[in-house]
């Protein structure tokens, strides 16, 4: 087998368990929830959910860079074998946590999976560069679209998996990642060329803190400003969420003075004098933070109010969710390689712009939708979203690999997947914040409005409207009707009729459907106008650019946007 298909095959593996792990933990948190005996309708236990998404994201966000630096130092081929054996390491922990836990239990369970981002991270930003030096750069593209085919295999895995396994034992939605986690670790290290590093250099630690800790103090803030604080169901006037907020500009402003000092900074600046890179991060970045949050509200939206208002149970909402989430994968492996290929020929420019335009307009159709929607037409728009995703991603990561000295893809593809992840993260705080904003406002008359219609006594309908809108958000997820909100003892007193409403499936998702359908349009109008600026930027980035190396030297050609677009008689780039 020549090298580079050793290369191709190993990094496959890695984003394989990669993407089956992140969708089938998506996917099956309801059920992990239940197991820990979650209590949904208790002040603060959504933080819980918010974190076990966002802290992988964080953690990404935060030490991308420097493990790609770390990986210069030591040798990709040998930091990105560790990767494999941190994630294994966390993956098996992970699937010991007892169940009925509780908050302990959730705890944990989010500790580990920053310890499995970690191993993540080390496998994420070794994959890229691995590619990128085993393939020349005619044929990066169609190793990137593959890569990133084999990223939605994955995901078919986790959606099936997370619902099959979950079903019968929430533990093995964990454990069915060590596997691959092993087969990984065993291929890379008997495999993979052990290339030396460049040895000791220095590590930008004052950036690491200042950007992990300004990310951690607006997450923070945004995340309690969703549990009730005095007599408001939000949190907005709590002294900590509002110091949290000034807090965090000021680390980000510290660490942009740490990175015009540092010897070694976490974000190599000259970088950005390359307009493929420069472009396609801002257009990378737009996208994230566009989409992030806006496809787990596509989840919460199938799993806690569709599927239940059509009959489905709450145990297989988990699997069926993951089945009418296909359309928009099968239109990402679909396109990705495609996208690829014809990047290789005539370059990512026009490719990754359509791209984000597909995906603009398939954000404006889904706002188009009722909250109890057609089928065909939600699987249409999903699968064209999927297409757009497909024609964006590839193309817009083998422009900017392609635009990078072999010596800086460590550190710029550090650089482009921190864009990914600190988008993905504020996309995640910012977004659930709207939305449980725009719940605290409609949703407890709703709900009180909804109990009275039905006969409810006077005292049910207003302890209904009294529990925060974020617990009635949770339990529709986790599939836990308001009945067991109730007292006992006020439960006992409820004629049989009454009981019967509350346990139902429909109630509470025909409650909540219409103002999480409002709020979810306005987070899509958003989301759509981001995409469309990013669409812009992905135009900017110029014509086919690429970095060769010729010979010995590997000088790289003027990073100036002027000169990169104007370097025709250069040996070490091609037009």
């Amino acid at each position: 087998m020549e090298y580079k298909w050793v290369v191709l095959t190993n990094t496959t593996l890695g984003v394989i368990m990669s993407s089956m792990n992140m969708y089938i933990v998506l996917i099956s948190l309801p059920v992990i929830f239940r197991g820990l005996g979650i209590n949904p309708f208790l002040p603060g236990e959504f933080v819980y959910l918010l974190w076990v998404l966002m802290g992988y994201s964080v953690v990404m966000a935060s030490v991308l860079v420097t493990f790609g630096r770390i990986s210069d130092m030591y040798g990709r081929a040998r930091v990105y074998t560790w990767g494999f054996i941190v994630f294994a390491a966390a993956s098996v922990l992970l699937s010991l946590i007892p169940s009925g836990s509780g908050n302990s239990g959730a705890l944990l369970l989010i500790v580990l999976r920053l310890v499995q981002a970690v191993g993540g991270g080390l496998l994420m930003v070794n994959s890229t560069a691995l590619l990128a030096d085993a393939f020349p750069p005619r044929e990066r593209g169609k190793a990137l679209g593959l890569n990133q085919a084999s990223f939605i295999v994955g995901s078919f895995l986790g959606l099936i998996l997370g619902g099959l396994l979950s079903s019968y034992d929430w533990h093995l939605v964990f454990l069915v990642s060590v596997p691959f986690a092993v087969a990984g670790a065993l291929w890379s290290l008997f495999r993979l060329r052990r290339t030396p590093g460049t040895g000791a250099v220095s590590l930008d630690v004052a950036g690491n803190l200042t950007l992990a800790a300004g990310l951690l103090a607006i997450s923070l803030g945004l995340t309690y400003a969703l549990v009730p604080y005095g007599g408001s169901q939000m949190g907005w006037g709590n002294p900590w969420v509002i110091a949290s907020f000034p807090l965090g500009a000021l680390l980000f402003v510290l660490f942009a003075i740490s990175e015009r000092r540092a010897k070694a900074p976490l974000f190599d600046l000259s970088l950005f004098r390359v307009r493929p890179f420069t472009y396609g991060s801002i257009a990378l970045f737009l996208n994230s933070l566009a989409r992030g949050a806006i496809m787990f509200l596509v989840v919460i939206w199938l799993q806690g109010i569709w599927l239940p208002l059509h009959g489905y149970s709450w145990e297989s909402t988990p699997f069926w969710a993951g089945v009418y989430m296909m359309p928009m994968l099968i239109g990402t492996v679909i396109m990705a390689p495609i996208g690829g290929t014809l990047t290789d020929r005539y370059g990512a420019r026009a490719f990754a712009t359509l791209g984000m335009v597909i995906m603009a307009a398939s954000l404006l159709a889904l706002a188009a939708l009722p909250y109890n929607f057609s089928l065909p037409e939600f699987e249409a728009i999903l699968f064209v979203s999927g297409l757009g995703g497909g024609l964006f991603s590839a193309p817009n990561t083998t422009a900017i690999m392609n635009s990078l000295r072999p010596q800086d893809r460590g550190t710029g593809n550090g650089m482009r997947q921190t864009f990914s992840n600190v988008g993905s993260t504020i996309s995640m705080a910012l977004f659930f914040s709207m939305l449980i904003t725009f719940f605290t406002m409609y949703v407890p008359g709703e709900i009180a409005s909804a109990a009275a219609s039905h006969g409810l006594p006077g005292q049910v309908a207003l302890f209904l409207s009294s529990i925060p809108a974020s617990g009635l958000l949770f339990a529709a997820f986790l599939g836990v009707n308001p009945a067991s909100a109730l007292p006992q003892s006020a439960l006992a007193l409820l004629p049989p009729s009454a009981v019967q409403l509350l346990n139902s499936k429909t109630f509470l998702p025909s409650v909540i459907g219409p103002p999480f359908m409002d709020a979810l349009r306005i987070s899509i109008y958003i989301s759509a106008a981001l995409v469309a600026v990013g669409a812009m930027f992905s135009w900017m980035r110029g014509g086919k650019f690429v970095y060769e190396e010729s010979g010995a030297s590997e000088r790289a050609p003027n990073p100036t946007p002027a000169n990169a677009s104007s370097s025709r008689g250069r040996s070490q780039c091609r037009r």
